[in-house]
């Protein structure tokens, strides 16, 4: 009996942890952020308009072979080369 009432209590969080987990700020991710941040430039902005605009060719034909594949990662590139030069400066 001792065992099984160890087991049940073992399986639920105590009231002071909870407690500390309310009290906890929530942590954001710098790389979320800075990816935020870094779709706001110009470059990207020009990314992504790129692929947008592809997006809308593609999806407006029935048929078609033309996919938006170099168009998605010269945005990405695009976006993680200005995230690459920001996100170490903010990393403890």
């Amino acid at each position: 009996m001792v065992f099984e009432e160890k087991m049940i209590m073992n399986g639920e969080p105590e009231d002071e942890e909870e407690e500390e987990e309310e009290e906890e700020e929530e942590m954001v991710d710098p790389l979320e952020t800075l990816r935020q941040k870094c779709v706001e430039t110009e470059h990207c902005i020009h990314t992504q308009a790129r692929l947008e605009q592809c997006e809308t060719r593609v999806g407006s034909r029935s048929s078609t072979e033309e996919d938006c594949t170099e168009e998605l990662f010269d945005f990405l590139h695009a976006r993680d080369h200005c995230v690459a030069h920001k996100l170490f400066h903010s990393v403890k």
